[in-house]
């Protein structure tokens, strides 16, 4: 009979497995778009593995083609991945008493397939002891993060063998839609995607895509403003 963790870690396993339907191919965008950038086999695995992050990969990946100053690249690179940190805040009550060698760990693996599926399994199962939720955590990435790396590497040995098309640039609006649409559950959620969704429209002519800097800021402050304008409207509305 299976324990309590190995059932948490095929769980994770399982919640995670639809996430391959678009892993896959968008990876193998990324090691095509990585040798037409005129990256070589190891630089593309050194890069797909030091970092694990696609949207960022592809940002840093468009501005070097374009020759941007290192400072845009890394400062775009970070501000794509700025969610991380919300995403690491949000798991917090949940794996924050793991040894820190486990969390450093988690931390790497911590991507928006992982996130997306723990923190379902979190609510829907908020009494799990902590090395549940840590073998879940770890079975939500046992699927995505190898294939990620084999078909990147893939990606970099066919090259522009691939068909254009098969566009595989499907994948990557669709990873994120998949993604973010099932946590736009409040009202602060909502605004916080609409306002990054307008500036980063409004702002699309700038140069190296530093509208997207200005987005995520303003997406992040409309949303952490609406949410302390509702929470004060809820204690006047009890006083």
């Amino acid at each position: 009979m299976a324990s309590p963790k190995t059932k948490a870690f095929l769980r994770g396993c399982l919640a995670s497995a639809p996430f391959i339907i678009v892993v896959v191919p968008f990876a193998l965008l990324f090691g095509v778009v990585a040798t037409e950038a005129g990256l070589d086999l190891l630089k593309v695995m050194l890069f797909s593995v030091s970092v694990f992050a696609g949207a960022s990969q592809f940002a840093a990946l468009q501005l070097m083609q374009e020759q941007a100053p290192v400072l845009v690249i890394l400062a775009t690179s970070l501000a794509v991945n700025l969610r991380m940190v919300m995403y690491s805040v949000a798991v917090a009550p949940h794996l924050g008493g793991a040894p820190l060698g486990t969390r450093v760990l988690m931390a790497y693996f911590l991507v928006d397939q992982s996130f997306a599926a723990s923190t379902v399994e979190f609510e829907k199962r908020p009494d799990q002891s902590l090395g549940e939720k840590v073998a879940f955590f770890f079975g939500s990435v046992a699927p995505i993060a190898p294939l990620w790396f084999g078909a990147s590497m893939a990606g970099a040995m066919i090259g522009q063998a691939i068909p254009p098309e098969y566009a595989l640039d499907f994948a990557v609006p669709i990873t994120f839609l998949a993604i973010t649409a099932p946590m736009l559950r409040s009202i602060p959620h909502v605004i916080s995607a609409g306002v990054s969704i307008l500036v980063a429209l409004l702002l699309a002519g700038m140069p190296y895509g530093t509208g997207l800097l200005v987005a995520a800021v303003l997406a992040m402050a409309a949303g952490a403003g609406s949410e302390i304008w509702l929470e004060r409207r809820g204690r006047a509305d009890e006083g």
